[in-house]
């Protein structure tokens, strides 16, 4: 056994006197065995071992010192392997397991075994049995030991989280060393990214919870959660600012919120622009209270306070508003405000744009007057069926029973028109259901008929291209200025179509729908049209196509020489500003590098080569870049037209095109919605919830800039919220 030792005797007893001839030789005893110096101490000691037994031991012709002489060298070979050259037998050393080990030494001193600290080398008595108790006891409470400990806590260790990826704003490399200030700021983001409440930090279990993984963790008031997400805000607001001076060109986008609670409205303002590696970029600029009556000089006033705090009043593109006849006066106001400051390009035609997506979304409220009655019912009869467990698992075992897929019934938001569609595309899944339901559920009475079923299949069929169209159109991460003209010609295609339709009930509906269209887009819409040529997949030849689809013959030519006066009108503009030194364009698109070139061989360096190409190159006309972009084929989208970025084609080629590269990236910034998609489809304002209410205009406004900069910085998407009217009824299995 590991560990055992015999304890040492007189030396006589063994190898001081050899026997007498004639002597009964008999085994020692146990206890009379000695230790023998320089032997392991983690071999066993057997009785009539080799190594202390041997024939030469018990030879009367030997003398003692020979016989110990003997037994020492046998003892050395202990260290050696299991079998050796002479063919003596010995068992292995067992290695230590123990990792109390990893801070000690093994030592050996006259027969006695120690362990001595690797730290401050204290020397422990291991005793008889060799246990490892009093090493576990010292390692715990050594001085020296947690010195190290601590100091190498301190050190910068590695976080394998990848920085770049999930979470760009964490660093690769943190310390170890808790700071309170650092978590201070992570909770203020926190807040604001995902507007939590102040008093959030205050929950008892939030804060038990950060104990459990920080003991230094400070409880942190409301009042401090305020104070910090005001100082993020002026914070991130300045490095705005400055972010903002080098941007040339800036356009806004402006809508209305109304307070749930208060009599308050408030207006957003939001920047868009390309920045220097050709990425679009968003950010709310202000959040402001406006005062009652809010009319257009209000709207206008607090549009140009707000540019002038940034100071980009001298930078401003374009303006997107919704259609509300405020608006118009504010526009007009605005355009003269701005023009003062700098001279608007195109001659201030493209400044104002109107909501597309607004448009489209006044077109289905006229579309959906007629079925008002029986969007009730559907709407009724979801809620019916959702009013307790016992009628839903009814409705489940129907819609099993006929073999119907599907688990799920859709409650509409009123003031959203694609919700009334989801419902209704939704409920028709179940048509063959709910007469059913009614046999078996007598107080069920809000049932649609056969024919209402069709009617709404048929307005579902319509409001497929425009659900499509609205949200392609209402992208905030890409570009929407070069794609609304594909998806305008697609709607106005289904209306011409069905403009005649056989059936009444689609002809009326079709009808109001085609006026409100002319009403809006009867004269020809310039943003709409310059920016897909800007797109190299559609060029002019998409305004070639797509005219004599949308106008007579006569207006369709008309527009299209128009539409390229105007665009050859903005590029010689452009040219302009190239060449006298300003920008035209967002952050440096074009960095240029020093060039260095060689020295020249001779002063006059193969000049009889420049006048003979000069002679022939003469009579050649000079393209400018606009002339040889169109006079060069489109880009083919590929097998998947989704994968194109038009931005990222004009980053590879604006070597080619500097000039056209900029005037692209202004237009292609240009929003033609206000808001962005989840927003889109409301008929009315957006609301502001119950606890922003109740806070005051400066801190609402910190509160929703500040978060919308935050979750810019850390790549976090806005998640909606769930709304009490807006639902989901899952049915149970039946």
């Amino acid at each position: 056994m590991e560990g055992s030792s015999i304890p040492s005797t007189s030396d006589s007893v063994v190898g001081a006197t050899a026997p007498r001839i004639g002597m009964s030789i008999s085994p020692p005893e146990v206890s009379s065995i000695p230790h023998v110096s320089g032997t392991d101490s983690s071999t066993p000691v057997m009785i009539n071992s080799p190594v202390f037994v041997s024939r030469d031991a018990c030879d009367p012709t030997q003398e003692g010192g020979e016989t110990q002489q003997e037994g020492t060298e046998d003892t050395n070979r202990q260290q050696g392997d299991e079998a050796e050259d002479d063919g003596k037998f010995r068992l292995p050393k067992r290695n230590k397991t123990s990792e109390a080990w990893e801070d000690f030494d093994d030592l050996e001193e006259n027969g006695i075994y120690y362990a001595i600290c690797k730290h401050c080398s204290k020397k422990l008595n291991r005793g008889k049995t060799k246990q490892t108790s009093s090493m576990w006891r010292h390692r715990e409470n050594c001085s020296v030991r947690k010195a190290k400990l601590r100091k190498a806590e301190q050190q910068t260790k590695i976080n394998f989280q990848q920085a770049n990826e999930r979470f760009p704003t964490v660093p690769s490399l943190h310390t170890g060393k808790f700071d309170m200030e650092s978590m201070r700021e992570a909770a203020a983001h926190w807040i604001l990214m995902h507007e939590h409440a102040f008093t959030i930090l205050e929950e008892e279990r939030f804060n038990i919870m950060m104990k459990r993984g920080w003991p230094e963790w400070q409880k942190i008031s409301r009042m401090t959660a305020k104070k910090d997400c005001t100082q993020v805000y002026e914070i991130e607001k300045k490095k705005l600012k400055n972010l903002l001076r080098h941007v040339q060109k800036v356009s806004l986008t402006t809508d209305m919120w109304k307070s749930k609670n208060q009599k308050i409205e408030y207006m957003v303002v939001t920047g868009h622009w390309i920045d220097g590696n050709w990425k679009l970029q968003k950010r709310v600029l202000n959040f402001v209270h406006i005062r009652p009556p809010r009319r257009g000089v209000e709207i206008s006033d607090a549009v140009f306070k707000c540019a002038k705090e940034w100071g980009i009043e001298g930078k401003i593109h374009t303006i997107s508003v919704d259609n509300a006849s405020n608006n118009d006066v504010a526009v007009r106001l605005l355009k003269d405000d701005f023009g003062r400051c700098k001279k608007l390009l195109g001659g201030g035609k493209l400044f104002h744009v109107r909501c597309c997506a607004h448009i489209l979304n006044l077109m289905v409220q006229d579309g959906l007057k007629d079925i008002v009655d029986i969007c009730e019912n559907i709407r009724d009869s979801v809620d019916f069926v959702n009013k307790s467990d016992g009628r839903a698992l009814l409705f489940a075992e129907i819609a099993q029973h006929l073999q119907i897929p599907g688990k799920k019934l859709l409650h509409d938001c009123r003031t959203r028109w694609n919700s009334t569609y989801e419902m209704l595309n939704c409920a028709i899944k179940y048509k063959e259901v709910f007469p059913r339901f009614q046999v078996r559920e007598p107080l069920y009475e809000s049932c649609p008929s056969s024919e209402d079923w069709e009617k709404v299949e048929k307005v579902c069929t319509i409001l497929e291209k425009f659900y499509t169209a609205t949200h392609i159109i209402s992208g905030s991460e890409y570009p929407t200025s070069n794609l609304f003209l594909p998806e305008i010609l697609k709607v106005k295609k289904l209306l011409d179509a069905r403009v005649n339709d056989e059936d009444d009930f689609v002809r009326g509906m079709i009808t109001r729908m085609k006026l409100k269209f002319d009403k809006y887009w009867k004269e020809c819409n310039l943003l709409m049209s310059i920016a897909a040529i800007l797109d190299p997949r559609q060029k002019m030849r998409a305004i070639e196509f797509a005219f004599p689809k949308m106008y007579s013959a006569y207006e369709a030519q008309e527009n299209i020489t128009y539409v390229r006066k105007a665009i050859f009108e903005l590029y010689d503009e452009y040219v302009a500003m190239a060449t006298s030194g300003s920008a035209g364009t967002g952050c440096s698109l074009n960095p240029t590098s020093e060039i260095v070139c060689p020295p020249r061989a001779s002063a006059d360096y193969w000049d009889d080569l420049d006048e003979y190409c000069g002679e022939l190159e003469s009579d050649e006309p000079h393209k400018s870049e606009l002339v040889d972009y169109l006079d060069k084929p489109r880009q083919l989208p590929g097998q998947n037209p989704k994968d194109f970025n038009c931005l990222d084609w004009w980053k590879i080629n604006r070597s080619a095109y500097p000039v056209l590269s900029q005037l692209a990236a202004d237009v292609l910034a240009i929003p033609i919605t206000t808001v962005a998609s989840e927003a889109t489809f409301s008929a009315g304002t957006r609301v502001i919830d119950s606890y922003r209410a109740s806070l005051a205009p400066e801190t609402v406004q910190t509160l929703m800039c500040a978060g919308d900069w935050c979750r810019n910085l850390h790549g976090v998407k806005k998640k909606l919220k769930p709304q009490k009217a807006l639902k989901e009824y899952e049915l149970p299995n039946a």
